[in-house]
Parts: structure tokens; sequence; C-alpha cells
């Protein structure tokens, strides 16, 4: 292996000799639960410190297929990771809570999350469709665990065979997509020589109807696993029956890794068929908007809101990526800020509500602000982040995305997701008047409903991270952006 592949797949090398010290030392050694923290959390600080390598290393050398083309090392691949694992490390803090009340079974908590957060960055540095299906079930089947890990807990066990079935149908969705894209173009590649993309540009290809059922097929199984409608069916069921403490990572990963995998695909080896793909994920995308702002307004249980508008939020990133190279930067920049808000406020659910519970009713946010200002204070703000309020990332994120959908011809989708935006207002703003203006809720136990959160240095940490980024990232993007925009050219 020379030095140019190594770097390729360092992080993944990191990663999975982190999750293997933590089981082979809980078996071994019995530690204490600090010790495979620290294990776990030095894997993914080395798997961020090796994608910054490869950022700089990319900058320095060029973009590079490695591994008989199978993974692609560029800018899109650096920044993936980046973003993969700056929300892996968050949602770790975010989750650690839940780690000592699992006994010999958090270090296997802590080994899934590091395998997931694996398969979630080879999903953005797949050069080959094959490679990008296998990066895609590392990842899901660790999540399918997760999904289900509070076994005392029957909605658990249901959320985790829900989330199971469907996104094995999905998976098997994507893989026939795969097959009669390959039927078309003779090629997995997405980039170099004989590849999908080259192949496109030829004045002849093989199957112009197979392609584009392999296309759809592919925007499918790809749309389930960023729940846009009307594949989103699984996420408030599988939102609220996880783990708290672990929904946050489940939730803004798959969103990270989805949405890189959708540009790999439809921009990096179709954009040259982007005529024939990108009505759909209009119609994708504007779906999404409507069903996931119209659901959200009418949840009562946060967790499901956050589900919902999640949906509504995959429709305002795909109207990015129909402006195709020229939205990717955007793109990036919406989902990175997006993930981190998103992690945050299944923070604050967490230390609410218990890092291992299925219940979240937004009627016990009532008197937050009251019981515990920080706490609030921080939802609050990325409530606001979440709808896109100026001086938040959220904000800026909202207003690159629809300006590349406005300048690729889309300004009718630019005004449906302006007035989502506007609407989606309401279950954003509610859960703030409900933490600020509302009597706590009356107690069902001695202190229940009353207690001040307590939140634990770990937590806290996830929600000062999570709230700084929204508001760093608020009053000053455009250095990022003009980075993005620089660095992540296909």
């Amino acid at each position: 292996m020379d030095a140019m592949s190594f770097v390729a797949v360092a992080p993944e090398v990191a990663l999975l000799v982190g999750a293997l010290l933590v089981l082979l030392v809980e078996i071994t050694l019995e530690p204490d639960r600090r010790l495979l923290g620290a294990i776990t959390g030095a894997a993914v600080v080395f798997a961020l410190a090796f994608s910054v390598w490869q950022w700089v290393h990319v900058a320095d050398v060029g973009a590079a297929d490695q591994f008989s083309r199978m993974i692609r090392l560029d800018g899109f691949t650096a920044f993936g990771g980046i973003a993969v694992f700056v929300v892996t490390g968050i949602a770790l803090l975010a989750m650690w809570p839940m780690i000592p009340g699992l006994g010999r079974r958090g270090a296997e908590m802590l080994a899934l999350v590091l395998l997931s957060a694996m398969g979630l960055h080879l999903m953005t540095a797949s050069g080959n469709l094959i490679m990008l299906f296998v990066a895609l079930e590392i990842a899901s089947i660790s999540l399918y665990v997760i999904a289900g890990f509070t076994r005392e807990r029957a909605d658990a066990d249901e959320a985790a065979t829900k989330y199971f079935l469907l996104g094995s149908f999905a998976s098997a969705v994507f893989l026939y997509g795969i097959a009669l894209l390959y039927a078309a173009t003779g090629s997995t590649y997405l980039y170099g020589a004989s590849s999908v993309s080259e192949v496109l540009v030829e004045s002849y290809f093989r199957s112009p109807g197979v392609l584009l059922a392999g296309i759809a097929l592919v925007i499918v199984g790809l749309g389930f696993k960023v729940s846009a409608a009307p594949f989103h069916q699984w996420a408030p069921d599988v939102y609220q029956g996880a783990p708290t403490g672990a929904v946050g990572f489940m939730a803004a990963g798959v969103k990270v890794a989805g949405f890189a995998a959708i540009g790999r695909v439809l921009v990096g080896g179709l954009e040259t068929r982007i005529d024939d793909w990108a009505p759909a994920v209009a119609v994708l995308a504007a779906v999404s908007i409507i069903v996931g702002t119209a659901l959200a307004i009418a949840q009562t249980d946060i967790k499901r809101m956050l589900a919902y508008s999640g949906v509504a939020h995959a429709g305002f990133i795909l109207t990015g990526v129909l402006a195709g190279g020229d939205g990717v930067p955007a793109v990036w920049f919406y989902v990175a800020t997006y993930a981190v808000q998103l992690v945050g406020a299944f923070t604050v659910v967490s230390i609410l509500e218990g890092p291992t519970s299925g219940r979240s009713a937004i009627s016990d946010f009532s008197g937050l602000g009251s019981r515990s200002p920080l706490v609030a204070g921080s939802m609050a703000v990325l409530m606001l982040g979440l709808a896109g309020i100026p001086f938040t990332s959220g904000f800026i994120g909202k207003f690159v995305v629809f300006q590349a959908a406005a300048s690729a011809g889309y300004m009718a989708l630019v005004i449906l997701a302006l007035l989502g935006s506007v609407a989606g207002l309401y279950f954003y703003l509610r859960i703030i008047v409900v933490m600020f203006f509302q009597e706590s809720a009356v107690a069902v136990g001695p202190g229940a409903a009353t207690a001040s959160p307590d939140p634990d240095r770990a937590s806290s940490s996830a929600l000062a991270t999570s709230v700084a980024f929204t508001i760093a990232f608020g009053i000053a993007p455009w250095p990022l952006l003009n980075l993005l925009t620089d660095a992540l050219p296909f």
C-alpha cells in the first residue's frame, strides 16, 4: 500500500481499530467506562484528523482514485469525513450518559457507533456504485442494531424491526437500480475511464429506457435513506422507539452520508443526464416540503416532530441538488450545519427525558426556561437555527440552496420552499413558547415534572458545541462557503 492509498482509508482504519480495541479491552480487562470512552473518543479524533489530512493532501496533489477506483480521494471525501466525524463526536458526547447504564453492552454500543461512522464515511468516499452499496450496508446494519438496543422497551424492538425491514427493502431497490445502471452503461464506476459519467457523454449508449429505470430506483433507494417523502414512513416510528441518546447520531449521520451519496451518484456520475433526473428530484423535494411541514405541525411528541421536520429539510436540501455541480457547496454547507443542529436538539431531549427513554412529549418542555435556563436557551437557539432565522447557520444554509435552485431555473420550487419555511416557524417557535411562556406541567411524582434538568459534562459539551456551530456559521459563514466552493468541484 503506497502513501496515497493509506491517506484514502486512514479514517476507516482509525475507526476499525477503535471498535476492535473497545471490544477487546471490555472482554479482557472489564475496565472503567471512562477508558472505553477515551478509546472511542481517540478513534473519532484520529479519524477527524485524517480527514483534515486528506483535505490538505488533495489541495496539494489533487483528486485521485484508489483501490481499483473503488475509493475516490478528493475534497468531497475529505469534507464528508470532517462532517461525519464532527457529528459522531458530538453525538457520542450526547449519548455518553446512557453508556454506564448498559453495563458490558455499553462497549457494544460504542463499537457499533464507530462501525456505523466508518460506513457513513465510506459512502462519501465511494467512487464505485458497488462500493457505495457495501458502505451503505455497513452503516445500516449497525444502525438497525442501535435502534433496538434498549431491550426492555417494546417500542425499541418495534423501531428496530421496522427500520430493518423497510431499510432492507430500500437497499434491495437501490441494488436493483445499480444493476440497471450497469446494464445500461456497462460500468459501475462513477469517475475516470469507462465510467458511467464517461459513457453518458458519448453520442450513443446502450439502453436509454433501462438507464432511466435504474436512475429512478437509485433515487428511491437513496430517498429512503435521507427520509424524503414519500419514503419517510420509517423515520417517526424509529426516532420515537430508539434510545433518545442515540437518535441524534442516527438521524444526523444518515442525512450527511445519504446526501453525499446522492451527490456522488446524481451529480458526480449522472450530471450529463440532469434533464432526466432533475424533474423527479424536484417533485421529491416539493412533496417532502409539503408532507414534512404539514405533519410536523400536527405532532405532540418532539421526536416525531423533529422526524417530520427532517423530511421537510430533506426537501430543502434537494432543491440545491437540482443545481448540479454548482449546488454541491451549498448542499454540503446546509447538510453539515443542519446535522449539528439536529444532534444538539436531540441532546436536549435526552437531557430532559433520559437517554434511554422513548417518551418525549412537547408538553414536558413547559416551564423549562425557569427550571433550566441554560438548557432552554440552548434549545431555543437550535430551534431558531432549524427554523432558518437570520444570524443562525440555518438561515445561511437555506439561503444558499435556494439561491442555487433559483439560478438553475426552479423558481417555483424555491417559492414553495420559502412558504414551507414560513409554515415551519409554527412548530419550531412553539417549542420556545412552551419552554418560556407556559408553566410547568403537573408533576406525576415528587418533583417529576418540575425538577431542574442537570446535564452532565458530556451532554453539556455536546450542547455547547452545537450552539456554538449554529451561531458561528450564522454570523460568519463565508470563509467555509468559499472554502467549499474552491475545493468541491468533481
